[in-house]
């Protein structure tokens, strides 16, 4: 018996720590939702208004000799794979894994230490990821894909939908798809469209990749709080039930020491 009440008593302790970390870990996460979301929303019109410009552009038949609207067999898929910096966030890795293992044969361009450890060298931090390392990664790609070392590129990220809902989702960046929605503009492109298309590309790309990474580290922090909140209701239940448990072992062992105690003395 008081082996059992000292097992409980540690295993209190135990998952007494663990919620400490919890709430911890969930005040953190707390912390960084406001201005993790004031980016993400920053970074999604920035992407939106020069996606605009793009869409517009690639409307014209000038700019279908562009190079990044040439048709290719795809053979060659580059992927830019955005994962969190840490652990404890539900399931927010690891359904971005799950998109990821659709796409076999391709090469991954990681960001966040969750997607580095899995798939080699890259961007080691997402929640320190700046515009300058989209420029520079969009300088790199867009320099290859003009020059046949690969076909296609992809940016695997999670949307954010609300606080309890977060969704991984795999968007194309190149070639350039001809806007199917045809709208009346005033825009006057100098020196002409092809020109601006072709170095409006760079931007546009780097935009896209800093609007994906800011919404999932957005998601991430998000899921996380949601996890940390969730465990610590769990800890919590988990706690009440063992000290149930502990108050009804030691009320069992002061019973039995009361009773041994009465027929000792009646001996």
């Amino acid at each position: 018996m008081a082996a059992d009440i000292k097992s409980l008593r540690n295993r209190i302790k135990s998952v007494d720590s663990t919620l400490h970390l919890t709430k911890a870990m969930g005040l953190v996460a707390s912390s960084k939702i406001r201005k993790a979301t004031e980016s993400m929303l920053k970074s999604r019109s920035y992407a939106c208004a020069i996606g605009e410009i793009i869409d517009v552009l690639t409307t014209s038949s000038e700019c279908a000799k562009s190079p990044y609207m040439q048709k290719r067999d795809d053979s060659k898929i580059k992927i830019i794979i955005i994962a969190g910096d840490r652990g404890l966030a539900g399931g927010y890795n690891a359904n971005v894994f799950r998109l990821a293992k659709e796409y076999q044969n391709c090469e991954f361009i990681p960001v966040g230490k969750r997607a580095c450890d899995r798939f080699g060298e890259g961007f080691f931090s997402a929640e320190y990821f700046s515009s300058q390392d989209a420029l520079q990664l969009s300088d790199k790609l867009c320099r290859e894909f003009t020059e046949g070392h690969f076909d296609k590129l992809g940016i695997i990220s999670t949307k954010y939908i609300s606080m309890m809902s977060q969704e991984p989702f795999i968007q194309w960046v190149l070639p350039l798809e001809k806007s199917k929605n045809k709208k009346s503009v005033s825009m006057v492109f100098e020196p002409d469209e092809l020109t601006i298309l072709n170095d409006a590309v760079r931007e546009y790309v780097a935009g896209l990749i800093t609007a994906c990474v800011r919404e999932s580290f957005a998601s991430e922090v998000a899921a996380r709080r949601c996890a940390m909140d969730s465990a610590g209701k769990n800890a919590q239940e988990m706690i009440d039930e063992l000290q149930l448990s502990y108050n009804r072992a030691r009320q069992d062992a002061i019973t039995q020491e009361l009773t041994e105690i009465v027929a000792g003395s009646g001996v």
